[in-house]
C-alpha cells in the first residue's frame, strides 16, 4: 500500500518546488517610464487599422506637442521619463528622419512617401497640418509644427546621456544598415543607452553589425518566449532571451514562468528590459492616466509604455 503513494508524493514534492521556484514575489523599486514618441496626441482605438488615419480622430487637445519632435521628447524627460522611444524613417537623399508614417498625408501638409522627398523639403513641412478632434471643423495644431521635423543625428546630439529606444518603421534591411552605419560613430559607453526594435529585416541589420546594441524584433521575441516556455521553469534564461528587450502587453504575461517579478529579475539579470504595454499590444496602448495604473500588477519594477508620461506618476 505504501508503495503506491510513492510516485504521487514525488509529483507533489516536485510541483511544490516548481511553485515555490517561480513564485513572482515582490517587486523592487518603481517602474520605469518610456515615453512613446515623447508626450504625444492619445486617441480612440476602437476601429484603428493598419490604414487608419490617426490624426484625424485625436482626443481633445489639452497640449500642444507633436510626438516625434524635440518639444516633445523634451517635456517628456522634463515629466520624468527614463527612456525615450522614436521612429525612423529615410529620405530620399538618405537623411534618417525622425516621423512616424512613411507617408506625409495624415499628418503634414505634404504628399507622397518619406522617401521621395529631399530632408530640405521635408524640413518645410508643417507636422501639425492634420491633427483634428472633430472630424475636420478645427485644426488645433495646423501651424504649429512647421520646421519641427528632426533627424536621428539631431536627436543623439540633444539627448547624450539619455536611453533612446529607436523604432525602425520599414521592414527594410537597407533602413537598419545606415541605422548601425551611424550609430558606429558611437562611444561604446553611447551605445549601451541605445536600443532598435522594428522590423525583423532592419534590426537583424543592426545586430549582425552592432551586436552589442540591444535590438527587438517580432522574431527576437518570439524566438525568447517560445525558449523560456521550454525551460523557465528551471529558472534559466535561455540565450534568445539575453541583451534584447521585450514588449509584453500584460493580458499575455501571465503564461510566463515567474511573472511578473520573477520573471523581470531574471531578464534583466540577462541584460534584457521587459516593457510592458496596456490593451492586447498591436497599436501601442500606453498607460496614459492615473487610472490606468491599478492594472499593473503589484510590485512591477519594469518598464511602462506610456503616451503621456506627463499624466502619470509611479513613484506613489
Amino acid at each position: 500500500m505504501k508503495k503506491r503513494w510513492v510516485i504521487p508524493g514525488v509529483v507533489v514534492l516536485l510541483a511544490a518546488g516548481l511553485y515555490a521556484g517561480n513564485r513572482s514575489g515582490g517587486g523592487a523599486g518603481h517602474p520605469r517610464l518610456l515615453a512613446h514618441r515623447g508626450i504625444a496626441q492619445t486617441f480612440p482605438l476602437a476601429g484603428v487599422g493598419n490604414d487608419t488615419c490617426t490624426a484625424t480622430r485625436i482626443d481633445p487637445p489639452d497640449h500642444a506637442f507633436i510626438e516625434n519632435t524635440l518639444p516633445s521628447m523634451r517635456a517628456a524627460f522634463a515629466a520624468g521619463a527614463d527612456m525615450l522611444e522614436f521612429d525612423l524613417q529615410v529620405s530620399r537623399d538618405g537623411a534618417l528622419v525622425v516621423f512616424h508614417d512613411s507617408t506625409l498625408e495624415c499628418r503634414t501638409d505634404g504628399t507622397g512617401a518619406i522617401k521621395d522627398h529631399s530632408l530640405a523639403e521635408l524640413r518645410k513641412l508643417d507636422l501639425g497640418y492634420g491633427y483634428t478632434a472633430d472630424h475636420g471643423a478645427t485644426f488645433p495644431l495646423r501651424g504649429k509644427g512647421v520646421g519641427l521635423l528632426v533627424t536621428v543625428p539631431e536627436v543623439l546630439a540633444a539627448f547624450p546621456d539619455r536611453e533612446l529606444l529607436i523604432d525602425l518603421k520599414n521592414d527594410d534591411a537597407t533602413e537598419g544598415a545606415r541605422l548601425a552605419d551611424l550609430l558606429r560613430g558611437e562611444k561604446p559607453e553611447r551605445l549601451k543607452t541605445i536600443s532598435v526594435y522594428g522590423g525583423d529585416a532592419p534590426v537583424a541589420a543592426v545586430s549582425e553589425r552592432l551586436p552589442q546594441v540591444r535590438a527587438a524584433s517580432k522574431k527576437t521575441m518570439k524566438s525568447c518566449l517560445i525558449a523560456y516556455e521550454g525551460i523557465g521553469w528551471t529558472g534559466h534564461v535561455p540565450d534568445a532571451c539575453r541583451h534584447t528587450e521585450l514588449h509584453l502587453p500584460q493580458r499575455y504575461g501571465r503564461f510566463l514562468w515567474g511573472w511578473p517579478n520573477r520573471f523581470v529579475e531574471r531578464m534583466r539579470a540577462a541584460d534584457t528590459r521587459v516593457i510592458l504595454v496596456a490593451g492586447d499590444g498591436p497599436w501601442s496602448e500606453g498607460w496614459d492616466r492615473p487610472e490606468d495604473l491599478k492594472d499593473v500588477p503589484d510590485g512591477w519594477s519594469g518598464w511602462l509604455w506610456s503616451n503621456r508620461v506627463d499624466l502619470i506618476d509611479v513613484a506613489q
